[in-house]
């Protein structure tokens, strides 16, 4: 029941760009087309599911012990910036036409605060149960990384597929463009609270 609820509130109630506005910047650069929305959803996933791992055996077996907490923010940025490096290199590779549609906004994953903010959250949230359990603490912790990439990803998606619409929709000269997508993605933010009894 516990995982059903920590699915469900990353998702839908505690959405990370709806809720907490977290990752905003490509939110609005990457969504004007679903393909590129997909692709954007799908390096964030993995970045943010490699991240969570990686930064929680950082925090727990590094920085707790060595009694360095203070450095938590430093050394996740370092440790974000090098994976999002290494997946680029992999799309690059595997997918030349990802990699070119993706442009500007794979590098932006390095400074883009979801993944460094789900990293923070799940150190600060420690879903650990008790002591040397870290590795039942570390399911719970990716599971809610994944749980938020989704979410992030269901949003992304979404809001491209309403801006592929508004740009075939007869749009009043003035909202063209970023006005419309702004109140579009204030009407989500809304048609999203609408989960908060939920859990």
């Amino acid at each position: 029941m516990e995982i059903l609820l920590i699915f469900i509130s990353a998702i839908f109630v505690n959405n990370v760009v709806l809720s907490q506005f977290l990752g905003v910047c490509p939110f609005l650069g990457v969504s004007k087309k679903v393909g590129t929305a997909v692709g954007m959803t799908a390096a964030v996933t993995f970045v943010m599911a490699i991240a969570t791992l990686v930064t929680y055996l950082l925090q727990y077996y590094v920085l707790v012990p060595l009694h360095i907490e203070f450095l938590q923010t430093v050394s996740f940025i370092l440790v974000i910036a090098s994976l999002v490096q290494m997946v680029e290199i992999i799309i690059k590779k595997i997918s030349p036409s990802l990699y070119q549609a993706l442009g500007i906004f794979l590098p932006l994953i390095t400074t883009n605060c979801v993944v460094l903010g789900v990293a923070i959250q799940v150190v600060s949230n420690e879903y650990d149960f008790g002591a040397g359990a870290h590795m039942l603490g570390l399911g719970h912790s990716l599971l809610f990384a994944i749980a938020t990439a989704i979410g992030y990803g269901l949003a992304l998606i979404l809001f491209a597929g309403i801006r592929e619409q508004l740009e075939l929709s007869n749009v009043p000269k003035a909202f063209k463009g970023v006005p419309i997508a702004l109140l579009t993605a204030g009407i989500m933010a809304l048609a999203f609270m609408g989960f908060s009894g939920l859990v």
